[in-house]
């Protein structure tokens, strides 16, 4: 099965990490009675910090504290919330977990957990293998589960992978676990808790404190990370509340809708839920505005990125994150949520989401408990007795029965014990786990009995014909595998207005596997979406079209009022020199290239930020300063590009005989050859002299028996070319041929010095090498590079390249959870 192409940041990173990889080649608290620990929270106040503003808070915030005086009864909610409680300074008061001198193992490692006066401490395993105790210095969440952070003098916070349960000793609690329940994770890996996929700093700051400041100093590699207080406060939906206080003071005069705060979130205009008794369910929909309540939360509550640390309420979410589409690894074929996704996604494919539903219809904003029971909670706008019926359900009414959350909002497991539900709210399809393997609720519950057997009772009580709102199981399936066969309906689902954005982005993601002269007319349209997911998805489309035709359709893109379609535009058209534009397209493609530059410095501390800043530099002309970035992404994580070496020294040998090549000038122009595939993995001739040639050759080159072919040689169907220099010095050095492209796919590269096609005419000695002009150029890496190439695939597979499960990222899930929890 071809493997799917990577677009977007995610594809960024994993095309600049094989560049990376390839060219440089280098407690006295006692157990807790159940009844204590899920009744009592921590007490609130100075001594636990939460609430209190920090002496470090950026101006105009004031701390939630300062509201008590007005909202008393809404801050008494919060108190009790998982958000005020999502991080605390560790304190007899807020640390739940049993100190008492525990001691517990895990595949070897093993654990102590003591109190020294108000400290805790735990001996376990360190970065380098070896004992060590360490000082816990906050307190993580407190339910289900409560994890604990150690800080590093550099700055940095780290979350052990030991954690305390919290629920009642009946239900299993009360005892410490490891969050990665029967795997084991050594020394070294990179979700190793002393690793950087545990690091609070980049992982998990943004979204359990207020205010948050990351910090990081790149030339000391360190971090001074700020925030206005611990945890998640007021000032965390609201924006700074100096002006609100102000406002109050001088008696509630000014703009009633912002009440003194610098912004709101849009308000849904008034909505009637009242059920349809022909359906039993609300009749009319309400138009969803931008900027709404469900963009606020989804900032912490949806798989994504961070581009900009500049978060008011009412402004997109894509203004300052990246949102991951429905991927493989991420969801399911139908979009049921696979790993770690925190909710946001699932929620946007839903039809209470199109019909503009929003977060505080089922959910308190200050307590954050359901408005109702469940599922009375749904009752508020659905026909409970209608919808509890035998008729309906398939099952009589009463104890054990199943209800709309069972059925409806399938759960999973994370980290052991947090059991989230899935906000699609779709309709459950046992025939869909027969045709496509996908999961559903009905042998959730009946898990002794196979999905036929669930498919054919549901016909039984509701016909053959399956309906429901999700309805691109079977096309996205099929694209996955590559098939043609799902272009067509990719095409239908991308061009549907009627469709949720989130899948109609997807579609035109997946479209990039299986590209086509049909597909344009949907890319254009993609680009002038009034949803900027969409803008976005059809950027990432843009980079087989030679130069001309992307900066054409891409322009209008540079001055889009978004960040993060300004920041795809930026790379889409990274190769076009703004002295090649007139102006104000020159002005607006300058200003784009530093938003591009500046939301990758922000997250400096990343590997694969400075890996794909790099790439985004050779794609700009910039050599020099490629190379420096590529340095420092060396110097954060040298255990991959060591490995894929076999040496530093090797690797250091490498980039200086690269270095020493002659360059190119500034970028070429508009009007040289077809346009380079998005990731710049296969250059035009203008580009091959910038000394970087030979890793973007190794990028794009298929190493034999891996399977794998390079993601931007895939998206654009065009052979790698290199310049003549370049060519000629492959040829001197006796550089293997490889096989010659047949079909959609490239062919493994093998070495075969002087081998020749069957029926060729042979080519007397010194004879110049000759080839007809509709034959494309071969491309031609060394016996070593290809070694090097085959390294580095197993170490990047082995490393798992394709990202965390981690709420601050876009990448593809490990097959492991990380530690970092949903508040």
């Amino acid at each position: 099965m071809p493997s799917p192409p990577v677009h977007g940041f995610a594809g960024s990173v994993l095309a600049t990490l094989l560049v990376l990889s390839m060219g440089w080649v280098q407690g006295e608290t006692a157990r807790r009675d159940q009844a204590q620990a899920q009744s009592k929270p921590p007490a609130m106040g100075a001594e636990s910090g939460i609430g209190q503003l920090t002496p470090h808070a950026p101006a105009g915030y004031v701390g939630s504290q300062a509201c008590a005086a007005c909202h008393a009864t809404t801050l008494a909610d919060w108190q009790g919330s998982d958000h005020a409680k999502a991080m605390a300074v560790a304190t007899p008061q807020s640390v739940l977990g049993d100190f008492s001198d525990i001691a517990i193992a895990h595949h070897g490692e093993t654990a102590r957990f003591r109190r020294e006066g108000e400290r805790f401490l735990v001996e376990t395993q360190g970065k380098d293998g070896k004992p060590a105790t360490v000082a816990i210095s906050h307190s993580f969440g407190w339910r289900p589960l409560q994890q604990y952070l150690v800080t590093f003098p550099d700055g940095r916070l780290q979350a052990l992978p030991w954690a305390w349960d919290t629920r009642p000793r009946a239900q299993g609690g009360q005892r410490w676990f490891h969050v990665y329940g029967d795997q084991s994770i050594p020394p070294g890996d990179a979700l190793h808790w002393t690793g950087r996929m545990q690091n609070w700093n980049f992982m998990c700051a943004e979204c359990h404190s207020t205010a948050v400041k990351k910090g990081y100093d790149a030339a000391s590699d360190r971090f001074r990370t700020t925030y206005s207080e611990v945890s998640i406060g007021c000032e965390s939906c609201h924006g700074p509340g100096a002006g609100h206080l102000a406002w109050a003071a001088a008696g509630r005069t000014g703009d009633p809708g912002l009440k003194g705060f610098e912004a709101a979130a849009a308000r849904r205009r008034a909505v009637d839920w009242t059920p349809d008794p022909a359906t039993g369910s609300p009749a009319a929909p309400v138009a969803r505005p931008p900027g709404d309540e469900v963009e606020m939360c989804a900032r912490c509550h949806q798989r994504r990125g961070t581009i900009s640390e500049d978060w008011k309420p009412g402004r997109s979410i894509v203004d300052t994150h990246l949102p991951a589409l429905l991927t493989s690894g991420l969801f399911e074929a139908d979009g049921q949520m696979i790993d770690e996704v925190f909710t946001d996604q699932t929620f946007r494919q839903s039809k209470m989401y199109a019909k503009g539903v929003i977060c505080s219809d089922c959910h308190d904003v200050h307590s954050g408990r359901l408005k109702a029971e469940a599922p009375l909670v749904c009752s508020q706008c659905h026909d409970q007795q209608r919808f509890a019926a035998a008729t309906h359900t398939g099952h009589q009414p009463g104890r054990g029965a199943p209800d709309c959350i069972t059925c409806h909002m399938p759960a999973r497991t994370y980290m052991v014990v947090d059991t989230r539900h899935d906000h699609s709210f779709r309709i459950p399809r046992p025939d869909l786990t027969v045709s496509l393997g996908v999961p559903n609720s009905c042998t959730s519950c009946h898990a002794d009995k196979p999905a036929q057997w669930a498919a054919e009772a549901v016909v039984a009580w509701h016909g053959p014909a399956r309906r429901g709102f999700q309805d691109h199981a079977r096309t996205f399936h099929d694209a996955r595998r590559g098939d043609p066969a799902a272009r067509a309906p990719l095409i239908a689902l991308a061009s549907n207005p009627q469709i949720p954005a989130i899948v109609r982005a997807t579609a035109q993601s997946e479209l990039g596997r299986l590209p086509a002269i049909a597909s344009e007319g949907v890319i254009r349209l993609g680009l002038d979406d009034p949803d900027p997911i969409m803008r976005i998805a059809a950027l990432r489309n843009l980079s087989p079209q030679p130069a001309e035709i992307r900066l054409r359709w891409a322009q209008e893109r540079l001055a889009d009022p978004v960040l993060g379609v300004r920041i795809e535009a930026a790379q889409a058209l990274a190769d076009i020199s703004p002295e090649a534009v007139p102006e104000p397209v020159r002005g607006q493609l300058t200003r784009a290239f530093a938003e591009f530059e500046a939301a990758q410095a922000l997250n400096a501390d990343r590997p694969e930020a400075r890996a794909a800043l790099a790439l985004h530099l050779i794609r700009r002309g910039r050599p020099d300063a490629a190379e420096a970035e590529l340095r420092a992404g060396l110097a954060l994580d040298p255990a991959a590009v060591a490995a894929a070496a076999g040496d530093r020294g090797r690797a250091e040998g490498t980039l200086s005989a690269s270095r020493a090549r002659p360059r190119a000038g500034a970028a070429a122009s508009l009007s040289r050859g077809a346009g380079e595939p998005r990731f710049g993995l296969a250059a035009r001739p203008a580009r091959c002299a910038t000394g970087l040639c030979p890793w973007r050759g190794a990028a794009i080159a298929r190493p034999a028996g891996t399977g794998t072919s390079g993601p931007a040689q895939r998206a654009s169907g065009q052979p790698f070319r290199c310049g003549p220099a370049r060519r000629a010095a492959v040829r001197r050095a006796g550089a293997a041929r490889p096989r010659r492209r047949r079909g959609p796919r490239w062919s493994p590269l093998t070495p075969a010095p002087g081998r020749r096609r069957t029926g060729a005419p042979r080519r007397e000695a010194g004879a110049p090498m000759r080839r007809r002009a509709s034959q494309p150029r071969p491309r031609r890496v060394s016996l070593q590079s290809r070694r090097w190439i085959s390294l580095s695939f197993q170490v990047l597979s082995n490393q798992g390249s394709s990202g965390p499960s981690s709420r601050n990222s876009m990448f593809q899930p490990l097959p492991r959870q990380l530690t970092c929890r949903e508040s």
